[in-house]
């Protein structure tokens, strides 16, 4: 970007008018469009790959590698390209992109089990919104560049990018709260492919005014007599933005592996992560060291306490706000210290595409290295010391010299010691977890590790419990969620009363439902986790003694469910929740057309809706209502120890006399109010239901 240009001439008069709110306006537009389009084309494509929070790390990978695109572009074209054909490769661009609309993920890119999740993800998005969004990316810096051209003031180039970022976080902002919640998904597309041709407009006579207004010759260089950034300076550039994008995204990760895969909480670190740049940017004075190195200790520590277990935070809210807290104060140190690295005019066209490229190299660690590398969900607990040394680096290399020593020092004590304590604490705990593992393994959809831990083999997704198995005699009997008192457990002993019966399970987890079955029944699950089969019929043994004939199918329920025909099944259950994280596509009316499609007329469909942070049962009850079924929630203490948990079912049949059974009866078995409307496939609505 060219901001050291200096000379007005008679360009800068033929800007004045009308034309001098063209370019504030579509760059205003680009960053509107920029940011809408990332929650929302990451929501249209999660129930293709199993609601996973890996699609919207995948996302996140695809969004910084082309916002990268974007700013190489936007050089590359202002500084190689002749002038005069400058405007034209662009438009021309701009033209093209018009392809792309509207921006709806073709049919062709669903998967039909056997891709790698993450290499189609990138494809399908560069496919469907590649060159528009290198196009929006690239806006502000060439703009930017061309308007140096004719008016090379700094503070107007300064609004010029504060105008962006208001763009920025009002399109974050209002996606959870006014789009989301009142628009269906279909209806965003089409209104922001709408926009996106208006923006093609503006861009095109934007592109055109400011180089046909520009003067007749090149105009003279302003002398820049500052000192070429040093080598180490170039790399913090680098360092800085990969260790907060890299942050970024393990935090990401973790809440929605943890509570829930919706917009809102894909939203709320992105819009954190944009915050700081905008404040530590905005003015140095916002960045004031004694403040926010002490808490950048603390909250770094106390993250690693968490996450180890020395401390726990239950509710949803808390967790929720501290983890945001940490995660913003993190980023506002790594943030604050690249601002104050800002060099001299003639060097910021490489300053910016380095932290462009830190923060896509940062996204390529999370999203793409550490499935392939680390057997469990580490990223957190390995970032966060690596950021603490970092930023010990750039304390001791670069502090301030009208700085007290004693700041300097204090918050080396405390660095030093949260980090200590947190390596030694997190290596400790570490070992002490894997002297009881005999298996773990992490993929796409997250990481998976087993256990013998008191008498029993127990299945865990990060946290979360996925299925247990007793050791000894009483292997094959179910436990856990799927207990003879859960409300499962009920339905296949009131249903087995009939004769043989044909159960579909969504979810395979540990193959508990195999143990239910009996001779002359047969049990298909529906997985989508290719590590879950292994692991199922490898190291449990409820498929391998289970009476019932049992079949895998691979890939999303979804999919499988539209592509085969009617089953008649006397038994549907859906148990496909990774973690506490839900895959939204499941509830939807048409997901539930597809269950009662393959389910015989007095069949039951069994949901697991036990969960922490959501309150599901609702969500299941309408749709039960919207399709004039009757659903019923059966609640289970469970006992530790008969190796039970605590569980919560929803059944639902077409006739209510099935819950007039003794079994049921005697069961905690509760109704559930209805007060919203059943989800669809585009319009979900997760943010009422938290609990």
């Amino acid at each position: 970007m060219d901001t050291a240009l200096a000379g007005e001439g008679e360009g800068a008069q033929a800007m004045m008018g009308p034309w001098r709110f063209v370019m504030p306006v579509t760059i205003f537009v680009a960053a509107l469009l920029l940011f809408a389009i990332e929650p929302l084309i990451a929501k249209m494509i999660l129930p293709w790959f199993g609601g996973s929070a890996q699609v919207w790390m995948a996302c996140l990978l695809f969004f910084q590698t082309a916002l990268l695109g974007g700013y190489l572009y936007a050089h590359l074209l202002a500084t190689l390209v002749p002038r005069r054909w400058q405007w034209c490769v662009h438009v021309g661009l701009l033209v093209v992109s018009l392809a792309f609309l509207p921006v709806i993920p073709a049919a062709h890119w669903r998967p039909n089990g056997d891709e790698s999740p993450l290499l189609l993800i990138l494809g399908l998005l560069a496919a469907t919104i590649g060159l528009p969004f290198v196009l929006l990316a690239s806006t502000t810096p060439l703009l930017t560049a061309w308007s140096a051209r004719q008016k090379p003031s700094a503070s107007s180039l300064t609004r010029l990018y504060a105008l962006s970022n208001l763009g920025s976080m009002l399109a974050l902002l209002s996606y959870p709260i006014l789009i989301e919640p009142m628009l269906a998904t279909r209806f965003q597309a089409l209104s922001w492919s709408f926009i996106y041709g208006g923006f093609v407009l503006m861009a095109g006579l934007g592109a055109w005014r400011l180089n046909s207004a520009a003067p007749a010759s090149e105009p003279v260089a302003v002398v820049d007599n500052a000192e070429p950034p040093s080598f180490a300076a170039r790399l913090l550039w680098l360092l800085l933005p990969m260790a907060a994008s890299a942050l970024l995204l393990a935090v990401t990760n973790h809440i929605l592996r943890n509570i829930a895969a919706m917009p809102l909480l894909w939203i709320a670190p992105l819009a954190l992560y944009l915050l700081s740049f905008v404040i530590t940017f905005d003015s140095p004075r916002w960045y004031w060291r004694p403040i926010w190195y002490p808490w950048f200790a603390l909250f770094s520590g106390a993250m690693i306490y968490v996450l180890i277990g020395l401390f726990l935070i239950y509710d949803y809210l808390p967790q929720l706000l501290f983890y945001m807290s940490g995660f913003f104060i993190c980023c506002m140190v790594c943030h604050g210290e690249l601002a104050s690295l800002k060099p001299s005019p003639r060097h910021l066209s490489a300053y910016y595409l380095t932290i462009a490229a830190g923060g896509a190299l940062g996204g390529l660690l999370i999203a793409a290295v550490a499935p392939l590398l680390l057997p469990g969900d580490f990223d957190i607990a390995i970032v966060l010391p690596v950021l603490v040394l970092l930023i010990i680096a750039v304390v001791f290399w670069r502090w301030p010299r009208h700085w007290n020593g004693l700041w300097r020092y204090a918050f080396l004590v405390l660095a030093l010691l949260a980090l200590g304590v947190d390596t030694g604490v997190m290596a400790k705990r570490q070992v002490e977890d894997f002297r009881a593992v005999i298996f773990a393994e992490r993929n796409f959809y997250g990481p998976l590790k087993i256990s013998d831990v008191g008498g029993a083999r127990i299945l865990q997704n990060g946290n979360v419990v996925h299925g247990r198995e007793l050791l000894g005699p009483e292997a094959s009997r179910p436990v856990s969620y799927y207990g003879p008192y859960s409300g499962i457990g009920r339905a296949v002993a009131l249903l087995q009363a009939r004769g043989p019966l044909r159960i579909g399970v969504i979810g395979l987890g540990t193959g508990s439902m195999a143990g239910h079955g009996r001779a002359g029944d047969s049990v298909t699950f529906y997985e989508i986790n290719p590590a879950v089969p292994v692991i199922a019929k490898n190291y449990f043994r409820f498929i391998a003694t289970s009476g019932a004939k049992t079949e895998i199918h691979m890939g999303d329920a979804r999919l499988s469910l539209e592509r085969e025909k009617p089953q008649g099944l006397d038994l549907m259950v859906i148990d496909a929740f990774t973690s506490d994280s839900i895959p939204v596509h499941l509830l939807t009316r048409e997901a539930f057309a597809q269950y009662w499609r393959h389910m015989k007329p007095d069949g039951v469909l069994a949901v697991h809706v036990s969960n922490l942070y959501i309150d599901l049962a609702p969500i299941v009850a309408a749709a039960a209502l919207d399709d004039h079924k009757t659903a019923r929630l059966v609640s289970d203490k469970g006992d530790d120890a008969q190796s039970l948990d605590h569980s919560d079912w929803v059944l639902i049949a077409a006739d209510p006399a099935f819950f007039q059974q003794k079994l049921l009866a005697d069961a905690d078995l509760q109704y559930i109010p209805v007060s919203l409307a059943p989800w669809t496939d585009d319009y979900s609505n997760l943010w009422r239901s938290l609990r």
